[in-house]
């Protein structure tokens, strides 16, 4: 039997308001004024007919060339990947330093942590607990080892590995008590703690804290401070997210900054009334406020997920529609959960079921892995290259070290984001642009480069799948996006 969504009935004309797309000039304003704001003078984005948008080069780029750099409009890190990397919760830079890195992964690799029983909790608690109380030359690390509960339900990916390195000297490289040979060359910024005392998120620096705060984090804060009106449902709702898809937190991110753009407009709207001779009166039933803190959103191209969502390879087509009702199902099951913990009446469209499946549904079609590299990857590697001599006594510290970590001392940072002027790139078989993070790019930001030289006023074209699988591939791939693939590689091909 199929779900319904109580709001989706009720509110059918203001959810069709949200989900409908913006004019050509509307797109052209919005467009214009973000990539004037972020400096991104190489592009220019236009209403494209056939394919709604796409990226212009508004001067020639020489291959190998910086076409433009992207900030994402939200994103999260993998759950799994928290365990690894501990990185700025908003521009996800690697923070704290060289020993924390290391020390962390290895005290979570000693507790075998994949969390997914109530003992291993219990334990894990217990011990994070009792490491807090070691003297520590910064209280800040301190405080990285009293709160793990929302690490608790993520599979690490070094569980299997053996703990070979004494407790004591795992928590003084957590501490700052220990430094390792040659740290200081790969310096990082210290971590600075959620405001809202959740003891998950970390920031690189204030600025960070207070632009992720006010941006989202406020509304899905799980501490003491939290401004969501359930902390008992978010933090269901978070537990359903690691468990199952966590593409539904970044869902949740998308939720709660409209709702806090929302709020924000609305009290300047309020401050200008009490300012004017005669005041508007806002009526709550004006769907005109929430329509301009959507806006960022409205920009990005939406199909519903349990429509758009790629059949997986052992779901039989015969299977398909059983499939679809069973994803739509566990959408509305994420959204009533999300509802319990941060429900604004005046906001309410936003939690129709219609509306979180176009959410996800953005993601599903125009997401990109957020990848930023490790330095302790770049530390061991300077550590080899170092003269023999030096190399030889360094490695006397570093290598048990190294060898306790296994052979995924390496992992970068991993996670899912959406980049606005990335998103509206179409696809290419035959590419000239690529995202490829460069030695300098150490944040979350999609850095997009040229394959060959591109000509002013030529289309910049990503690939959305590997353009090396065969065409048959390619075009079974690219049917999922609701398309057939007509580039110059495609036509040749098909002939």
């Amino acid at each position: 039997m199929e779900t319904i969504c109580s709001i989706d009935a009720a509110l059918a004309s203001e959810i069709s308001h949200l989900l409908t797309s913006p004019s050509p000039p509307q797109v052209q304003e919005y467009f214009d004024n973000l990539i004037s704001t972020r400096k991104c003078h190489g592009i220019k984005v236009k209403p494209n007919g056939e394919f709604g948008k796409g990226v212009y080069a508004d001067l020639d780029f020489k291959e190998g060339e910086l076409v433009f750099k992207d900030q994402m409009l939200v994103g999260a890190q993998h759950c799994s990947n928290k365990i690894d990397c501990l990185v700025c919760s908003f521009c996800f830079c690697f923070i704290g330093s060289i020993e924390l890195q290391i020390g962390r992964r290895l005290y979570l690799q000693g507790l075998g942590v994949s969390m997914n029983h109530g003992s291993d909790m219990e334990t894990f608690k217990h011990i994070s607990k009792d490491c807090s109380k070691t003297d520590s030359n910064n209280g800040e690390y301190d405080s990285l080892l009293e709160n793990h509960d929302n690490l608790g339900n993520c599979p690490s990916s070094s569980s299997k590995q053996i703990f070979t390195i004494p407790k004591d000297v795992v928590e003084s490289l957590m501490n700052g008590e220990l430094m390792l040979p040659y740290s200081k060359q790969f310096s990082l910024p210290p971590p600075v703690p959620c405001a809202g005392g959740c003891g998950e998120a970390y920031y690189c620096s204030k600025s960070c804290a207070e632009a992720d705060w006010e941006l989202s984090h406020s509304l899905l804060c799980t501490g003491e401070r939290s401004e969501s009106s359930c902390r008992e449902a978010l933090i269901k709702f978070i537990q359903h997210a690691n468990e199952t898809n966590d593409i539904f937190l970044v869902a949740a991110k998308v939720i709660s900054s409209t709702i806090l753009m929302y709020r924000k407009l609305k009290a300047t709207r309020l401050k200008e009334n009490e300012k004017c001779a005669t005041p508007n009166v806002l009526d709550h039933s004006d769907i005109s406020l929430l329509l301009e803190a959507w806006k960022p959103i409205s920009m990005g191209h939406k199909r519903r997920w349990w429509d758009c969502i790629a059949l997986p390879d052992d779901v039989d087509s015969s299977d398909e529609s059983a499939f679809r009702m069973q994803i739509r199902e566990l959408a509305f099951t994420s959204l009533q959960l999300l509802k319990a913990a941060i429900f604004d009446k005046e906001c309410e469209p936003l939690f129709s079921l219609e509306t979180y499946g176009h959410i996800i549904g953005m993601f599903e079609l125009n997401n990109l892995d957020l990848v930023v590299a490790s330095p302790v990857e770049d530390y061991f590697l300077y550590i080899d290259d170092l003269p023999y001599t030096e190399k030889q006594e360094a490695e006397q510290v570093t290598q048990p070290f190294l060898d306790a970590l296994g052979d995924d001392y390496s992992v970068c940072c991993q996670g899912t984001g959406f980049f606005p002027l990335q998103s509206c790139m179409n696809h290419s078989c035959c590419p000239n642009a690529k995202a490829f993070k460069r030695e300098e790019d150490r944040d979350g930001q999609a850095t997009l480069i040229a394959l060959c030289p591109i000509s002013k006023g030529e289309e910049v074209t990503i690939s959305y799948v590997d353009e090396d699988l065969p065409f048959e591939e390619r075009q079974a791939l690219l049917a999922d996006y609701g398309f057939k693939c007509k580039c110059p590689k495609c036509l040749q091909e098909e002939t």
